[in-house]
């Protein structure tokens, strides 16, 4: 026992070893903590945008210890002053004798310890309400009032908000003030309670009836604020936002006198503080809670049903129109251009002759369609990868713009298969190569796209630019590059030939990313990307840069935290440079009389899928700022693009010089950038019930739109709505075409009374121009055609329908889909040309081949109730309008294809040449198989076998008469 006693320790000796132990626990995750934090700080100021993280940071850390004092320091003084002005001879019962001798060792802990950790949770609250305050403290004027108190709306944009959390936190302080007071007092003998009789010492009457005194004047201001709330409420059975008749004379002066008598009630309660009488305050009280009751619920609900609820419509009517007007101000809709459209259903020879401009530019390559196509001829090596959906940009080539799909050579590293390592995912394959595009008017005679701009290295119709990809959105987690002057390069720049020894290597000579010139910050971020190569590999040297974050749309979000960013970024070639172009939002929800809506349930289509949970409810949005991001460097560049907005004045005064003006905007660009998706989709959610301008139209949602469900989605799966198209187009009262983003709208309904007609044609003008600085005067312009409720004009699904059931149509889409290949249809154009609606519709075939990809095939178009079905676009309009459109589409002449082309059937190994069609020999063939397929069903009736025989022969026959017709 001896011997074993005196090899332990002593209990000093493990008390420090634990305590160094702690310590080290402790200093390890510290340091930890701070390798995050420092290396944010890199990354912000190798950006230029330090000052967005310092402010953050001391903006929280400020509201933090707001918060913090704010609540522990008035707990603090309540339980101070419950304790020290006790009574010093009180008796207690045996109760609360054991209450306290169980709680008095620990009463110094605990008079502390509560007001921290309380103080804590209300920072953290605090903390995370930066926004709200800088907003409050930075807002600008609106230079608008709202229809009900006349204030500015940047009262409410800004200054409501904030005052309405202040008197919430508030009043928590109080709460639990007033509560820690009486716990307090009870536990040392201040409130004594025998029976039925209650004791309270005066000098507990004073702090308590203090207390409650200020925690009904909180309740005061905040009720009273709750009358400005009402302008921004769901009302008239959720049909607008905003005070409505029932609030106007019954909820706000409900809560005009209820935020009188709350005053009251807490004067009775100052008064008992010295006169010692709880019975006025206790009366008044009851008295307040009836009050509440009766003005801020009977006197609503008798108003509403018995006033209201007879006469909706005319006394509702003044409060819809000032949700109409409010509404289409907020969502930037109230200078649309609004033309009734008496659309043509009959099309007559040469009726696009005066729409030859946009029919020479209707785009037939499908951007959500082509991207294998982009795969198959420009990957060049399993490494490199292309997005599924593909952009839509437009270039100046010869003088004249173009319509082009685009997309840039992306790095995808999980080609490299079994040589993915360390090394070679970090230092060697860092980047892509090239932009890729493709005319959006042109295919070459077997259905490819027609690029103006492809290969490796990079030649075409863009000229000379910095083709290097190491910025985009399928780039790696993070990419150490650079090395000293006379150094090997190591990176892979691109591939050269079949052989390793072909390719060609560089080194990164941008300023991309944080500097690793010192052992520290290489620690730091092996800490922050847990690998310990950072530190351990000679591959990283005093010049080395990594490169992270790299997607655009995640480094516009860090450096703007107030931007919502729309959901596409695109990527553009200006000024010698491939960037990346973004666009940023400013959004409230407190816009008065505004419609609410949730933004991702507005963005969702076939091309945006909604998210599971989503609570971003919006009622005010404006394209505020213009985003560009090199793919070479990584830099980020802000432009004002509404410097009228009052949000982003606010947000421009805390974050200055983070946002640069228009004016520096080069003039390439300003041709680049255009009218953002995400923005369009929410204002043609609203204008589906907005358009209307007459508030009793309104009530009586006669004329409700909403956007056509995707005709092309697949079937058995939920339909999205169909999204809206980047074209060239001429809209009726245009001089000439026009870049556009347009939709459609067909009547709100639901189950069987849905009717797929037209109802209104939305466009915008997407065009800022290409002068330095300025932007178009036509841009963002909205131009709605609405067509008259008596016509009959086909909307996207019913066209689609049309086209699917139509014999000729399906005939020959059955002999496409013969054999091993697919049959795909492309986006459903809508254009307001002849005088009426031409639909267009791409048609590709798509092997099943493993290397196969869409080959566009054959063109669909509709004018009215009439269809063609033919090889290009410009046949198909011929045949459309009698023979002659009096137009050419783009496609008139099909340039041959240059390199290597895999025929539309089979495998897809690129060793077939389409031939041309013989339209005769093929309608030939198709008669007999339509033929061959009636003898098969009469004989399968009639059970006769031989004959049912005999017609599957010649229908075998007929299929390969008519591929052969077509060449395949």
């Amino acid at each position: 026992m001896s011997s074993t006693a005196a090899v332990r320790p002593p209990a000093r000796r493990r008390a420090a070893i634990w305590i160094t132990l702690g310590a080290i626990v402790a200093l390890v995750i510290l340091f930890f903590v701070f390798a995050g934090l420092y290396a944010d700080i890199l990354w912000y100021q190798q950006l230029g945008f330090l000052n967005v993280l310092t402010t953050q940071w001391l903006a929280a850390g400020v509201m933090f210890f707001i918060g913090f004092l704010g609540m522990a320091v008035p707990l603090w003084l309540a339980i101070q002053l419950a304790y020290r002005l006790r009574p010093v001879y009180a008796k207690l019962n045996s109760q609360l004798d054991r209450y306290q001798q169980v709680i008095e060792p620990l009463r110094r802990l605990a008079m502390y310890g509560i007001p921290i950790v309380f103080g804590i949770f209300a920072g953290v609250s605090a903390g995370s309400r930066w926004q709200t305050a800088l907003m409050w403290i930075n807002g600008t004027a609106y230079g608008k009032t709202d229809a009900q108190f006349h204030l500015d709306i940047g009262f409410y944009l800004f200054d409501l908000p904030f005052l309405r959390s202040l008197v919430g936190f508030a009043s928590a302080v109080t709460i639990i003030s007033l509560i820690a007071t009486l716990a307090t007092c009870y536990l040392y003998g201040s409130i004594r309670i025998s029976g039925r009789e209650v004791r309270i010492s005066k000098a507990a009457r004073v702090q308590i009836a203090i207390v409650a005194a200020l925690y009904l004047l909180l309740q005061a201001v905040s009720i009273w604020l709750d009358r400005y709330a009402t302008v921004t409420d769901s009302n008239v059975n959720d049909m607008i936002n905003g005070a409505a008749y029932t609030d106007v004379n019954a909820t706000i002066p409900g809560r005009t006198i209820l935020a009188g008598s709350a005053i009251f009630v807490a004067l009775l309660f100052l008064l008992t503080a010295f006169i010692g009488r709880w019975r006025f305050p206790i009366v008044g009280t009851a008295l307040l809670i009836v009050t509440a009751l009766v003005a801020g619920a009977i006197v609503p609900w008798v108003v509403q049903r018995f006033q209201v609820e007879p006469s909706q419509k005319t006394l509702e009517t003044p409060y819809i129109q000032r949700g109409i007007d409010a509404t289409r101000d907020a969502y930037g809709l109230g200078d649309i251009e609004m033309t009734p459209y008496n659309a043509k259903t009959t099309a007559e020879q040469g009726a696009l002759r005066q729409d030859a401009q946009t029919t020479a530019q209707i785009r037939i390559m499908d951007p959500a369609v082509v991207s294998p196509s982009f795969r198959q001829l420009e990957q060049f090596k399993q490494y490199y990868a292309f997005p599924n959906n593909l952009a839509v940009d437009r270039y100046n080539i010869d003088g004249k713009d173009q319509d082009a799909v685009v997309a840039v050579r992306e790095l995808q590293q999980s080609g490299l298969g079994s040589a993915q390592n360390w090394y070679n995912d970090t230092i060697v394959y860092t980047h892509g190569y090239g932009l890729v595009a493709a005319y959006g008017n042109q295919r070459s005679s077997d259905g490819q796209p027609v690029f103006l701009e492809s290969g490796i290295p990079t030649t075409g119709s863009l000229g000379e630019y910095q083709p290097r990809i190491y910025f985009g959105q399928q780039s790696p987690t993070y990419s150490i590059v650079g090395a000293p002057k006379g150094t090997k390069d190591v990176e892979l720049d691109y591939p050269g030939g079949t052989s390793d020894a072909q390719q060609t290597a560089t080194t990164f000579q941008g300023n991309g990313g944080p500097k690793l010139d010192n052992i520290f910050k290489r620690l730091v971020y092996a800490l922050k990307f847990q690998d310990e190569q950072i530190v351990l590999s000679d591959a990283v040297n005093n010049n080395s840069q990594i490169l992270y974050d790299r997607d655009p749309i995640k480094r516009v979000q860090k450096v703007a935290p107030y931007l919502t960013l729309d959901s596409q970024a695109y990527p553009t070639v200006v000024d010698g440079r491939v960037k990346w172009v973004i666009d940023g939002y400013t959004t409230s929800d407190q816009f008065p009389y505004s419609h609410v809506g949730s933004l991702s349930d507005a963005i969702a289509d076939t091309e945006t899928p909604k998210p599971a949970y989503a609570f971003d409810n919006i009622n005010y949005i404006r394209n505020s700022v213009k985003a560009t991001v090199d793919a070479y460097d990584g830099s980020v560049t802000l432009y004002a693009w509404d410097d009228t907005d009052p949000v982003l004045k606010t947000w421009e005064k805390i974050f200055p010089t983070t946002v640069k003006p228009m004016s520096d905007m080069s003039a390439q660009l300003m041709s680049h950038v255009r009218y953002p998706a995400d923005l369009f989709k929410v204002q043609r959610s609203v204008l589906g019930q907005y358009h209307v301008t007459d508030a009793g139209s309104f009530y009586s949602r006669d004329d409700a739109w909403t956007t056509p469900n995707d005709p092309t989605a697949e079937a058995g799966t939920a339909t999205p709505q169909q999204p809206p198209y980047y074209l060239t187009l001429q809209m009726p009262g245009q001089t000439q075409p026009e870049f556009s983003l347009y939709t459609t709208f067909i009547p709100l309904a639901s189950g069987d009374s849905s009717r797929s007609v037209l109802r209104g044609y939305l466009a915008v003008d997407s065009n800022a121009g290409s002068t330095k600085g300025k932007r178009a005067d036509s841009y963002g312009k909205l131009r709605l055609l609405t067509l008259p409720s008596s016509d009959t004009v086909p909307g996207p699904g019913q066209v689609q329908n049309s086209f699917n059931s139509d014999p000729t149509v399906s005939q020959q889409l059955n002999l496409l889909r013969q054999g091993k290949t697919d049959v795909i249809n492309g986006n459903l154009l809508t254009l307001p040309v002849g005088g009426g609606l031409l639909y267009v519709q791409p048609v590709y075939v798509k092997s099943t081949g493993e290397t196969s990809y869409p080959l566009l095939q054959k063109v669909l178009v509709a004018f009215g109730d009439k269809i063609a079905f033919e090889d290009t676009l410009d046949q198909a309009l011929d045949v459309l309008f009698g023979g002659d459109s009096g137009a050419s589409a783009g496609d008139t002449n099909v340039p041959p294809t240059t390199g290597e082309t895999p025929p539309t059937t089979g495998t897809g190994d690129g060793t077939e040449t389409p031939s041309p069609t013989d339209n005769a020999a093929l309608q030939a063939a198709l008669a007999a198989a339509q033929t061959a397929i009636n003898d098969k069903e009469a004989a399968l009736k009639a059970g006769d076998w031989a004959a049912y025989g005999a017609a599957d022969t010649r229908l075998s026959q007929a299929i390969a008469d008519a591929l052969a017709a077509e060449g395949k």
